[in-house]
């Protein structure tokens, strides 16, 4: 599948969208108004494939109004296409809005831009780049994006940077975002998503929220993007509030951060909460959790230690998950609540056919997506096999983890369906010992 081009432009005096283009050409005399349905109007934005010429479209192909008149990408194929509206107030634009004086930076957290991120994904709002969503917010990528940051109006690509700063990729938080947009050369395209948290330790797989056809969606995806990957640009909302906003006293007279959100932990987590939690989990009783000590990515220690901490308050059911919310963080930063009881150390790490550890060989499969694949190519790496990986190890089982186990496997001596490249007990218990 070609990659599509994003491409922007602002229409001289007719609509140029492959349908009306495509009429334009088959009809004898000029067309007074559009067949796909829409007025022509400044800031549409359309999506040419490369590879695709207008001419080869079907004469049947029909093209509904609302509805972007381009490809309608295929979920989970990677490369959408999102054109987009211009800037417009809530609702839609009902006469062009006079451009204000200065930019209102409404304030908001991490943790409701990603729950307000989450809402769209839930509800599937289809991808439109004329229809309005009854919160006011249009239907395409930047619209998305006004919606979760709560801005008052909505924004376009080319507008979303006034709202935020630039940042690094080591600095990118969840709630921040990845913009392409280049005003020098505005065809060249434009997409924004949302940064939900990394889901590797090598950093080359993110969680992204994002408004592309035929919906809403939440999907892993390679940094930066699947397609123009060195255009987008991280950006970090202005209006985010510090983490320290709402600190609270801790037991010895300090103060201490207010929990930063739930959006911080689980699984893909990578920050430095994720290393502070584990320090306060250690400090009060969780140091046998931790083999090697506390860090920034998230592990199956920090879930038990957390869950241990949890059970120790006598919490059950959905009060002790293993993941902290904002009660469990408030004992833990302000040092009240109970401390971890050797009793309560919860259960152990998973055994198969006696090798601690071990998860089993359906964690190893095609398709698969889970930490101990991580763990497994970390472990490859640091053993010698680290040849096969070319962006590293991450949690999505592939070719590369496949090869470097069938490798290990054969410098084992082993031979024929001993050496099939899946990991069974035996080969975890060698890599791990």
């Amino acid at each position: 599948m070609a990659a599509p081009a994003f491409e922007e432009f602002d229409p001289v005096s007719d609509c140029d969208c492959p349908g009306c283009v495509l009429q334009r050409r088959m009809s004898p005399r000029p067309q007074s108004g559009h067949p796909c349905g829409h007025p022509a109007a400044r800031g549409v934005v359309v999506v040419a494939v490369a590879s695709a010429a207008l001419g080869a479209v079907p004469p049947a192909a029909a093209l509904t109004a609302g509805q972007s008149p381009h490809r309608q990408a295929v979920p989970g194929d990677g490369e959408p296409g999102t054109p987009q509206g211009a800037k417009a107030p809530l609702h839609g634009p009902v006469a062009k809005p006079a451009e204000p004086a200065t930019v209102r930076i409404p304030s908001t957290t991490r943790t409701d831009i990603i729950n307000r991120a989450k809402t769209w994904v839930a509800a599937q709002v289809p991808y439109s780049m004329y229809a309005y969503w009854p919160d006011g917010y249009r239907q395409d990528c930047s619209g998305y994006v006004s919606m979760a940051w709560g801005l008052p109006g909505n924004e376009w690509t080319g507008s979303l940077d006034q709202y935020g700063v630039k940042i690094t990729k080591e600095e990118l938080q969840p709630g921040d975002i990845l913009l392409y947009h280049n005003p020098d050369d505005p065809e060249r395209g434009s997409h924004v998503v949302i940064f939900g948290g990394w889901t590797d330790y090598t950093h080359t797989y993110y969680t992204a929220y994002e408004q592309t056809p035929p919906r809403t969606r939440r999907q892993i995806t390679p940094y930066a993007y699947w397609s123009h990957s060195g255009a987008y640009v991280p950006y970090r909302y202005k209006g985010v509030a510090p983490v320290t906003a709402g600190a609270e006293p801790a037991a010895a007279g300090k103060t201490t951060a207010a929990f930063p959100g739930a959006a911080y932990f689980g699984r893909g987590a990578d920050n430095t909460y994720v290393t502070q939690l584990g320090r306060m989990l250690v400090a009060r009783g969780g140091d046998s959790y931790y083999t090697k000590g506390p860090g920034p990515v998230w592990g199956e220690a920090d879930r038990r230690a957390t869950l241990a901490f949890q059970q120790a308050q006598g919490w059950t059911g959905a009060d002790a998950d293993g993941l902290p919310g904002p009660g469990t963080w408030r004992l833990l930063a302000t040092g009240r609540g109970k401390d971890i009881r050797s009793a309560k150390a919860g259960p152990a790490l998973p055994a198969s056919h006696g090798v601690p550890g071990y998860p089993g060989r359906n964690w190893f499969r095609p398709g698969a997506t889970n930490d101990y694949i991580t763990r497994l190519g970390a472990q490859l790496v640091k053993k010698g096999f680290g040849r096969f990986y070319s962006i590293g190890p991450g949690p999505h089982w592939g070719e590369a983890d496949r090869r470097a186990v069938e490798a290990f496997q054969r410098s084992q001596g082993w031979r024929g369906g001993a050496a099939d490249g899946y990991p069974g007990p035996e080969t975890w218990r060698r890599l791990f010992t």
